[in-house]
């Protein structure tokens, strides 16, 4: 099972952001990159690796094996704990 508390960019990382000299979206690009590196981090230990040998395949069946336990499990047993019912209305396009 993994830890519930799981947290990819803590209030006081996100605090440190605000206060950096950033527009709106140099702010979101920050955190996501933040956030970003630590799941990589946490992937890579997950599967006994190092960051630097992962490739996209690893990440991409890591997140359909997270996307499986939350759906055969549900949400509490899955790492990343969003949820997406209905995704029609978004346009990806732009």
């Amino acid at each position: 099972m993994f830890d519930q508390t799981l947290q990819f960019l803590t209030p006081e990382e996100s605090a440190e952001v605000d206060k950096a000299l950033l527009t709106t979206p140099e702010k979101f690009l920050t955190r996501l990159t933040l956030s970003t590196a630590k799941l990589l981090a946490f992937i890579a230990k997950d599967m006994d690796i190092s960051v630097d040998e992962l490739t996209t395949a690893q990440i991409i069946a890591w997140f359909e094996a997270d996307s499986k336990r939350k759906q055969e499990q549900g949400i509490n047993a899955s790492v990343l704990k969003w949820e997406a019912t209905n995704l029609e209305d978004v346009n990806l396009e732009n």
